[in-house]
């Protein structure tokens, strides 16, 4: 799985009409409707499940999902959660390492997992009558993991390898790295999900093992099967197959609370680039289960927000690919990234190369004076329609698919939320005003909350060549 698949554009991002939905798609469907055909329970060790029945193919999705990631990790052991990840595929008493993913393709079945600064979580397509067999399979590396020394040192070597090729061998991505862990003084989003290198050099296959041992428990997992199956068979199921697994304490958790940023912060980074790489980035409100999906405060505001990023990048007539990019040529692409529901704290992302010819500064003004416009002058409401149009259909295209449907369970569900929430969070981003995204744009993007970052490229002798497209806080297994 690609690590910047989830996860994650909650909600995909789609070119089409915005005339042409509002006809297929009355604006009064925005609000969508819960879906009837999904159900849950909750075994007596804690292990929630909810199951969505869906029969249009004969398949089904398992996907686990634990509440632990790298924000759970402390200073010396970064990455731990992600190197984990790996390891649940190294085997139990019972199945061999590597024969997990071997005993899924032989009955025709994809398996896969990933690892965010939030979550873990793994999963399995297959068709609908090898469920039992996967359930058993997943039960059985959440109970009986085994981390052997041999087969630790070999995958250390594999996750250290991958953090080169995606991180340090990648300019743009070192300088995302880098914003992120100056915007960040206290907060754990401060430190990669793969983890830092010398952590990852002095980690060792007990502390894998501990990690397994303190989060890896049913009272800290949800699981979610989507597909050609009837809720009374999966959770009798799941009670034959994790309902036998002890329930454990959860090692304590401390919410750290980020502190005010008082000034702008700056971090240059220099690598082989062929344009140089500009990056906005301003702290911004998230929303959690505790601040309620219904409420005003910082939560309306991430809403408006959402929208606001929709407005500036949701399409290619969007404000910052039509005005910097075709019409002024500052920009060889620019872009927006923004995600509101989190365990912790938001960043709003404003980044983009400027075109030869042109310079980060000249770009950075024109990015200024975007969010400038926005704030003095308001948004228009075929722009509001289209941005809401765009939300709408992707949600539809993400319910078409039993994965997608896995995903956004699972998603919610982990953060606190619960599956009902989407529409929810729907009907909440449909009803955003124009004049709420005018006051996001003037309130979020002080200079006082703003970290920015600037790539200088070099000459291809002095590094390697890096991939154009920023990567995001996501780690996944391959």
């Amino acid at each position: 799985m690609s690590s910047s698949l989830f996860l994650f554009c909650r909600f995909f991002r789609v070119s089409v009409s915005a005339a042409l939905l509002s006809c297929i798609f009355p604006a009064a469907l925005l609000a969508a409707e819960t879906v009837e055909n999904t159900f849950e329970t909750r075994l007596a060790n804690g292990l929630k499940v909810v199951v969505r029945e869906d029969r249009r193919a004969p398949i089904v999705t398992q996907m686990i999902w634990y509440k632990i990631g790298g924000v759970d990790e402390k200073d010396g052991a970064s990455g731990l959660a992600h190197v984990l990840e790996h390891m649940m595929f190294k085997g139990t008493p019972k199945v061999g390492a590597g024969e997990f993913s071997r005993r899924v393709a032989a009955v025709g079945g994809r398996d896969n997992a990933f690892t965010s600064s939030d979550f873990t979580a793994y999963f399995q397509q297959m068709p609908r009558e090898r469920l039992a067999e996967m359930m058993a399979l997943e039960a059985d590396r959440m109970r009986h993991l085994s981390v052997p020394p041999e087969e630790f040192a070999r995958e250390i070597q594999v996750v250290m390898e991958e953090r080169r090729m995606r991180t340090e061998d990648d300019p743009q991505a070192s300088l995302f790295e880098a914003v992120n862990a100056i915007a960040f003084q206290t907060h754990p989003y401060r430190r990669p999900v793969i983890g830092w290198m010398d952590d990852l050099k002095h980690m060792t296959a007990q502390e894998a093992k501990a990690w397994h041992t303190a989060w890896y428990t049913p009272n800290n997992a949800t699981l979610v099967i989507c597909g050609d199956v009837r809720h009374e068979d999966v959770f009798a199921l799941a009670q034959r197959h994790y309902g036998m697994i002890p329930a454990r304490a959860l090692p304590d958790r401390r919410e750290i609370e980020e502190p005010e940023q008082k000034g702008p912060r700056r971090v240059t980074v220099r690598g082989t680039s062929e344009l140089p790489l500009l990056v906005m980035a301003w702290k911004a409100p998230s929303i959690s289960p505790a601040m309620g999906l219904e409420t005003g405060g910082e939560g309306s505001a991430a809403y408006a927000l959402e929208i606001l990023s929709a407005i500036l990048d949701g399409h290619d007539g969007a404000r910052l690919p039509r005005r910097l990019v075709r019409e002024q040529k500052i920009a060889a692409f620019a872009g927006t990234s923004y995600d509101n529901l989190n365990r912790g704290p938001a960043l709003f992302y404003l980044y983009g190369s400027p075109l030869p010819g042109q310079t980060p500064e000249a770009l950075e003004a024109a990015f200024r004076a975007e969010l400038a416009d926005i704030a003095a002058n308001g948004v228009e409401e075929s722009e509001l329609t289209r941005a809401r149009a765009g939300l709408l259909a992707s949600t539809v295209y993400k319910r078409d698919s039993v994965f997608g449907q896995a995903m956004e369970i699972g998603f919610l569900e982990t953060l606190g939320f619960s599956w009902r929430d989407d529409s929810i969070i729907l009907k909440r981003l449909s009803a955003v005003t124009a004049e709420e995204v005018r006051e996001a744009a003037r309130r979020w993007f002080s200079d006082e909350s703003l970290t920015l970052g600037q790539l200088f490229p070099v000459p291809l002798g002095e590094g390697k060549e890096a991939a154009r497209a920023p990567q995001t806080n996501v780690s996944a297994r391959h």
